[in-house]
């Protein structure tokens, strides 16, 4: 039988940070995905910060320490010959606990996880990032619970998040940027209704050719939260037509 480090040595990779630390790049696994009559499979990546000093071997012999089950780690489903395909659509979706996994109808985030996989294999070629680190625009599960109390009370997500401290918006994705350039380096089509995601993210790096909107999942228990992404955060459409 072989060693565990010669059976993952070429699975592991190590992309640099501008800092102490170095992205651990795990992949690619298989991951056959079955979503009621949306069936493909997926190559799927997960990285993790570590000292930019250690091996792969320490890495691995360090992992019973790390209790990685008290926090998130960040993955990427890949699909297609994304390093070599000269169109390839990708999403930076945030990870949203009651919209992926429970289904709720407060937000169109599980819609729009889900829409995006398809998407990308009608498409042919494309990745979607799951950003762990995203819960509620970056201010966590539980400070999330909160806002969303605040929200019972007839504030919107952005005077939620204000009124327990917070800035509109706290993610970051220089981490997923520096993944998504040891994967591809040609330009991509990113999956976004917010321009200003776009804008932003193409002034920290990212090689893009534009956007294509994602709209749908609307119900009468989000409506409210997606007129405040049009009207506070940049993004494009009409909630109100939708509605009609």
């Amino acid at each position: 039988m072989k060693n565990t480090i010669d059976i993952l040595n070429d699975k592991i990779r190590f992309v640099v940070r501008n800092d102490s630390q170095n992205l651990a790049l795990v992949g690619p696994v298989k991951l056959p995905i079955k979503q009621g009559d949306f069936e493909a499979t997926f190559n799927w990546y997960s990285w993790l910060a570590v000292d930019s000093q250690k091996t792969k071997q320490q890495m691995i012999d360090d992992l019973p320490a790390m209790n990685l089950a008290f926090g998130q780690q960040s993955s990427v489903l890949v699909y297609g010959d994304f390093e070599n395909r000269d169109d390839a659509l990708i999403r930076m979706h945030s990870i949203c606990h009651t919209g992926d996994i429970f289904g709720s109808q407060r937000c169109d985030c599980g819609y729009q996880l889900h829409e995006s996989m398809k998407m990308i294999v009608e498409h042919g070629c494309g990745a979607i990032f799951y950003l762990a680190d995203h819960e509620g625009r970056g201010i966590g599960l539980f400070s999330k619970s909160l806002a969303y109390l605040l929200q019972e009370d007839y504030y919107d997500t952005v005077q939620a998040n204000h009124a327990l401290g917070f800035e509109d918006d706290v993610r970051s994705y220089e981490d997923a940027l520096k993944i998504l350039e040891s994967l591809r380096s040609k330009p991509v089509t990113l999956i976004t209704n917010n321009p200003k995601k776009l804008a932003a993210l193409q002034a920290h790096g990212l090689a893009a050719n534009g956007h294509v909107p994602i709209w749908g999942g609307l119900t009468d228990t989000n409506a409210r939260y997606l007129q405040t992404k049009v009207e506070k955060s940049g993004h494009l459409g009409d909630v109100k037509k939708l509605l009609v």
